[in-house]
């Protein structure tokens, strides 16, 4: 028994590691903004920083201060902080909050990432307790929030939800949200990894959005396409206590300025590209919509994000899949996820450069292909 269950598992790495090597071999992809390759992108930094910029030392210098007052100034936040990761800057934004408000209940909705992704090191590293409000696969509303009895010291939202298809509530709604958290005295946290991604929907600026929070986190690596990296942004005094976090977490390295100039890059580059990202998820939203077997979260989407779901055997259709990449290099779907619904699997879209190489019409064929080979 034991030989035999070895033997699949090797067999399911060795096939895990062949799809990987074809996609990997692709030239138009569907998803995101293509893949990062290592050499091109050192090769990109080298250029894009001055021959007089100086390395930052123990998150010092010009190069990195003067991308965080960058940032601060986009959000409409007195100060900011430049963190190796979205983790890091959390537990340490949630922390000070829980001290602060002399209180170690924290609520977020059940699917935020602290609670699916992290090993609850919120509470394995900081004693926090999470009080879990709304439903798994729905946004969270102000009547979740209302039966909420205990005080909180923080309220985390997500701007948009990941887990639910990039899904974003009303203004009105986020509005009345967070309005609740301050009435309460709690804190009103953002988890911003997308929030980019968000000014389309709200119609709205960048510092307007984050003025309803009292700090918020954001991602360079979700969506911008940096090599890694995040930022906190809050009130001064609140920052200047996240640095001594961000030391105690062991995120102060002494040099931080690659991953800074790619966010810089990355975030100049592409900020400006997020309305035409989610047109483009519009546009695609509504050609795999017309197939029949393929369903949308949400449809239309509210980002430039969206789950599809598709009707058929998983293994079949990923085999399609695999075959479009091998025969003709496009990357359309390189993993399925199953869902509550036997014979139904989905994966997450999200549009970024990459998209533009591929017409309504090839997205049209390919996807029909793939459902016709998963029957």
């Amino acid at each position: 028994m034991a030989a035999t269950s070895d033997a699949t598992a090797a067999r399911m790495a060795a096939e895990a590691r062949e799809r990987k090597r074809v996609f990997a071999q692709c030239e138009r992809f569907l998803v995101g903004h293509g893949p990062l390759r290592p050499h091109a992108a050192l090769a990109e930094l080298a250029r894009e920083v001055g021959t007089a910029e100086e390395s930052d030392h123990y998150g010092e210098g010009e190069l990195i201060e003067d991308f965080e007052r960058e940032v601060a100034e986009l959000l409409g936040k007195e100060s900011a902080l430049f963190l190796p990761s979205g983790t890091m800057a959390q537990q340490i934004a949630l922390r000070i909050w829980s001290e602060r408000k002399r209180c170690a209940t924290v609520a977020f909705h059940p699917t935020c990432h602290l609670e699916l992704h992290e090993q609850r090191g919120y509470a394995r590293l900081h004693g926090l307790h999470a009080r879990l409000v709304g439903e798994a696969h729905r946004l969270l509303t102000l009547a979740d929030l209302e039966g909420v009895a205990e005080p909180v010291a923080a309220l985390l939202l997500e701007l948009p939800q990941r887990e639910i298809g990039g899904q974003l509530p009303t203004w009105d709604a986020l509005v009345a949200q967070t309005a609740w958290g301050r009435e309460r005295g709690a804190a009103v946290h953002m988890d911003g990894a997308r929030l980019w991604e968000a000014a389309p929907f709200y119609g709205r600026s960048y510092a307007e959005i984050a003025a309803l929070f009292e700090s918020v986190y954001v991602s360079f690596y979700k969506g911008v396409g940096a090599l890694a990296g995040a930022a906190l942004a809050g009130p001064a005094e609140y920052i200047a206590e996240a640095r001594v976090w961000q030391r105690r977490h062991g995120g102060n390295l002494i040099r931080l300025f690659p991953y800074v100039v790619s966010a810089r890059v990355r975030l100049r580059e592409r900020l400006p590209r997020f309305s035409a990202y989610h047109q483009g998820a519009m546009r695609i939203a509504a050609v795999l919509s017309a197939i029949p077997g393929i369903a949308l979260t949400p449809d239309p989407p509210h980002a430039h994000m969206m789950h599809v779901t598709l009707r058929g055997d998983t293994e079949r259709l990923l085999a399609a899949s695999l075959q479009i990449a091998r025969e003709e290099r496009v990357a359309l779907f390189s993993a399925l996820a199953p869902t509550d619904v036997p014979g139904i699997a989905k994966f997450e879209l999200w549009v970024g450069d990459a998209a533009s190489a591929l017409t309504d019409e090839e997205i049209s064929a390919y996807f029909t292909r793939i459902l016709a080979a998963g029957e």
